[in-house]
């Protein structure tokens, strides 16, 4: 077949039209083209929901799109979320317990025994270090930075040495990995999706293919993947072979529907029992202001936080009279209630309710346009100033209603904001050049630890650069770097409770907004359906049922 496609172009084509009309026609029937060499699974009692439209779910190659890394997939350690308390903890997984060295360098861990791949295949200690030694060496990996810290990432990485220098196997079931440096949010990165661990054997043999091909993406987790026809489906069975126990249902049907009203019609014909609502924009409003749906809500706190970039290079945003000024002059219970139905809470700094540091105890930052005005007139601008607000063209109708809302409240003390569209690439471009004066955005949790805020935006230059905030205070942002090697938990927490509130309300480097609720509507078979902790999309579905 390949050589008459290379001899006949048209013949080509008239194949791709035949194939692309049954694949149509099967969409239209309920079903999906099963991917190459995978059986047809009968899908009648899985759980139906939306998800992204991936390009690969190389759990190590992307940075968004996790349904298989966390269905399919398992970490050395997980995180357990206690709803009730908001508050989170790691665990163990495929480990089953680890110490510490008092240095903070170095982490030995014993691995389950009995634990095994969907194929087959037992873990080992080898799987773990052919997981990390790839994340440093793939050429397309995006999680370099869960195993930075590691003694030799950097050579290995680079290509000065073959192998990981710090990771040393001590027998089928026991490992030791060394820091370079201590870092205390190191463990805390192992539960990302993109720590998931992998099997040498399959990976090895499967190559490309590999995060493209359900056959050779294989995990320890509750599901294996079954099928993947691109734009329209991915399909997961149950694994009953499965160390942590069976998944209450008998697998995934994630459909690949992007507009919001056929997601909306979806679910209200019974095809999708679980439906994320927070990308849907104005379909949104449908389910929260209804009187049909609001006894199968279900929603959950986020660990992140909305907030508001200045840019410090630019003028008058230089002064920190200007910069609490704009805090002060902003209602932000207002814009909570407004935007978001007041599902949220609101935040003063950088570590969002949940987080390990939070403080509940960091002053409240006021609404006081009083002295917003009066900060402006001490700092020269007792009539104001101009001042451009960015966005990207994708945002959603929430965020351009946030904006609008903040340009209205900021024109009250003077300071004229004119809001500019920008295509989202062009958008991102200058940000990462530090060209953005002004925009909003919200950084939710990769993993549960103040580290992943406050060295993301305030840690080096490099950081606050790339996103719009030139923060430039070096001496604050060598403490940022110093407080990832204190080994003592309590005086680390100190240390950053004190650089969030230097750097969010005495230099007022951005302006935290609110943490908002993550909220679903579940059709009324659903059972056990919780909201994860953080702010991905994407949940471990494994303790959800489905009745007929």
């Amino acid at each position: 077949m390949e050589k008459i496609f290379r001899k006949n172009p048209a013949f080509l084509l008239v194949v791709c039209l035949i194939l692309s009309s049954c694949a149509a026609d099967r969409t239209q029937a309920g079903e999906a083209p099963a991917s190459e060499d995978s059986g047809r699974v009968n899908t009648e009692r899985f759980l139906t929901l939306v998800t992204e439209n991936p390009d690969t779910v190389d759990p190590q190659c992307t940075s968004e799109h996790y349904a298989v890394a966390l269905n399919v997939f398992d970490r050395l350690v997980e995180v357990r979320a206690d709803s009730e308390r908001g508050s989170s903890e790691l665990a163990p997984s495929l480990a089953e317990s680890w110490e510490i060295s008092p240095d903070g360098l170095t982490y030995s861990f014993r691995l389950r025994e009995g634990v095994t791949f969907s194929n087959g295949s037992p873990l080992t200690a080898s799987d773990v270090k052919f997981t990390l030694t790839r994340l440093l060496t793939h050429p397309d990996s995006c999680n370099r930075d869960i195993a930075a810290a590691i003694l030799g990432a950097e050579a290995l990485s680079g290509g000065a040495a073959k192998t990981l220098e710090g990771f040393r196997e001590d027998g089928d079931y026991e490992f030791s990995i060394t820091l370079a440096y201590p870092y205390a949010a190191f463990l805390a990165c192992l539960s990302t999706p993109g720590a998931s661990v992998l099997d040498e054997e399959s990976v090895t043999e499967a190559g490309g293919r590999f995060g493209k091909d359900p056959e050779y993406t294989v995990g320890t987790g509750p599901f294996v993947f079954k099928e993947w026809a691109p734009g329209v489906r991915m399909v997961f069975a149950a694994n009953p072979d499965c160390w942590s126990g069976a998944p209450r249902c008998d697998g995934l049907d994630m459909r690949i529907v992007s507009d919001s009203e056929a997601q909306r019609l979806l679910f209200e014909n019974g095809e999708l029992d679980i439906l994320d609502l927070d990308n849907m924009s104005s379909e949104a409003a449908f389910f929260l202001h209804g009187d049909i749906y609001q006894d199968r809500l279900v929603q959950g706190s986020r660990v992140g936080i909305s907030y508001i970039a200045l840019n410090e290079s630019v003028k008058p945003l230089d002064d920190p009279r200007v910069r609490r000024a704009l805090q002060f002059a902003l209602d932000r219970q207002a814009l909570l209630n407004a935007v978001f139905d007041g599902r949220g809470q609101l935040e003063n700094g950088i570590f969002p309710h949940g987080l390990i540091g939070f403080n509940p105890n960091l002053p409240e930052i006021p609404h006081d346009p009083e002295e917003a005005a009066r900060l402006l007139a001490d700092a020269g601008y007792a009539d104001g100033f101009d001042l451009t607000v960015s966005y990207p063209s994708n945002s959603t109708d929430a965020m351009r209603e946030l904006l609008n809302l903040t340009a209205f409240m900021w024109g009250k003390i003077g300071v004229r904001a004119a809001l500019e569209e920008l295509p989202e690439e062009e958008f991102m471009s200058r940000r990462k050049r530090g060209a953005l004066s002004c925009y909003s955005g919200t950084w939710s949790a990769d993993f549960n630890d103040p580290d992943n805020f406050i060295y993301t935006f305030f840690g080096t230059e490099e950081n606050t650069l790339s996103r719009s905030l030139l923060y430039p205070d070096g001496a604050v942002m060598e403490r940022v770097r110093r407080a990832r090697a204190i080994t003592d938990e309590a005086g680390r927490i100190r240390e950053y409770q004190d650089l969030e509130r230097k750097i969010a309300q005495e230099d007022a480097a951005w302006i935290p907004l609110f943490s908002r609720q993550h909220i679903f509507v579940v059709s009324d078979r659903v059972d056990g359906f919780e909201v994860s902790w953080n702010g991905w999309s994407s949940n471990n579905y494994s303790g959800v049922s489905v009745s007929k």
